[in-house]
Parts: C-alpha cells; structure tokens; sequence
C-alpha cells in the first residue's frame, strides 16, 4: 500500500499546511509553546501514516493509526487552548479541516479493523 494514494495522507498533508499558516500568526512568545506543539502534532499525522503503510502488516499500520487520531484530538484541544488566548477565533476554517481528518482516520481505521 503506498501511503501517497490514500485520501486521509493527502488530506492530513493539507491540513499540516493549513496549522502551519495559522501558526504562523501566533505571538513569537509561543514558538516553544503552542506554536511548536501544533505543527509537531499536525504533522505527525502524515508520518503516522507513512509509516504504518511501510511496515509488514495491517496490524502495524492500525497502530500507527490509533496514533495519528491521538494527534488529531491533541490538535483540537490545542486550537481550543488557542481560542481562549484569543490566538484565533471560534470561527476559524481550520476546524472543519480538523474534523474532516478525524472523520478520514476513524473511516480508516474501521476499514483495517474490518479486513
């Protein structure tokens, strides 16, 4: 399995993008903080990815799955601590793109799960 064909890589490639742009906005104050924690989170998930679709089996990649959709939710609650702070608005696209990815990794997981 190439992991560059699957829609949840693609989309989880996107929204590393999209974390990055929002990031970029953040106070220079959190380029250790939320800034870092976001963009390693963001894109761990592409990683996770990856690196599940390289090893031996469906088992792995599962695995490296389940982590992935722990990164995602650690992004959400990251982009809610960015929204107290007043570093974004409850209105930000980026939510969207944050529920669509869980959405393509709980798909994706279920699918392995049922092979």
């Amino acid at each position: 399995m190439n992991h560059k064909d699957l829609d949840v890589w693609k989309r989880s490639m996107d929204l590393v993008e999209e974390i990055y742009k929002i990031t970029s906005n953040f106070p220079s104050s959190e380029i250790y903080g939320l800034t870092n924690q976001l963009r390693r989170a963001s894109v761990s998930i592409p990683s996770n990815i990856a690196e599940g679709a390289s090893r031996k089996g469906d088992k792995e990649l599962l695995y490296f799955v389940n982590v992935a959709i722990g990164s995602i939710a650690e992004i959400e609650t990251q982009l809610l601590i960015s929204i107290r702070l007043k570093y974004i608005n409850e209105e930000n696209d980026i939510f969207e793109s944050v529920i669509e990815v869980r959405k393509l990794l709980l798909g994706f997981r279920n699918y392995l799960n049922k092979k």
